[in-house]
């Protein structure tokens, strides 16, 4: 199984989450996911949907300055501040 890793934004209801691992048992990039199924893929062992599609579980937090996916990025960027409610 593939190590993937999370981290929480604030004020938005995605955060970054890894896959791609490069053999040293971290992640190669980390993708952006809903904050309401991280825990539940953590704990259950859930597939989470990143916003650029990629499919994955949740197994492992980044770092600060971690990479993140670069079409993850360019969506989330241009969500609206405050998440899914409006």
């Amino acid at each position: 199984m593939d190590d993937m890793a999370t981290q929480v934004l604030p004020d938005v209801e995605t955060r970054p989450e890894g896959t791609d691992t490069t053999g040293n048992d971290e992640p190669k990039m980390f993708h952006y996911v809903k904050k309401a199924k991280i825990a539940e893929s953590a704990v259950l062992g859930n597939l989470v949907v990143a916003l650029c599609g990629e499919t994955f579980p949740v197994t492992k937090s980044p770092k600060p300055g971690s990479p993140v996916c670069p079409d993850c990025k360019k969506i989330y960027e241009s969500l609206r501040p405050g998440g899914d409610d409006g």
